[in-house]
């Protein structure tokens, strides 16, 4: 029998507007996320947002998972991720928006 563990998670939407920079971002962050034991959860491309308050329709969302709410604080704030995400995220995510933030129950 496995024992359920809780992850802490955030449910995020982007408009990226420059493609190949984001993926320039998304490989240089992906290590970083995976040393600190986090990982995207769910990671989808939207063609269409039907209903929502973003200026900017969202054309990615995604979940990522940390292990508890200070390691996600930690990641954000690490200097590399800072480096990388103002090189590569910056300027090819027209807008961002945090959905929500919440506990998951993962089975180990």
């Amino acid at each position: 029998m496995t024992t359920p563990t809780n992850r802490f998670e955030v449910l995020v939407g982007l408009h990226v507007s420059d493609e190949d920079g984001y993926a320039k971002y998304r490989e240089g962050m992906t290590p970083i996320l995976h040393e600190m034991g986090g990982s995207f959860r769910l990671d989808l491309r939207v063609s269409e947002m039907l209903k929502g308050e973003a200026e900017d329709p969202f054309n990615r969302v995604f979940i990522l998972s940390f292990p508890d709410e200070p390691t996600m604080e930690l990641f954000f704030d690490n200097e590399q991720y800072q480096s990388i995400r103002a090189e590569y995220f910056d300027p090819s995510v027209k807008s961002y928006r945090l959905i929500a933030s919440f506990e998951h129950e993962q089975a180990q």
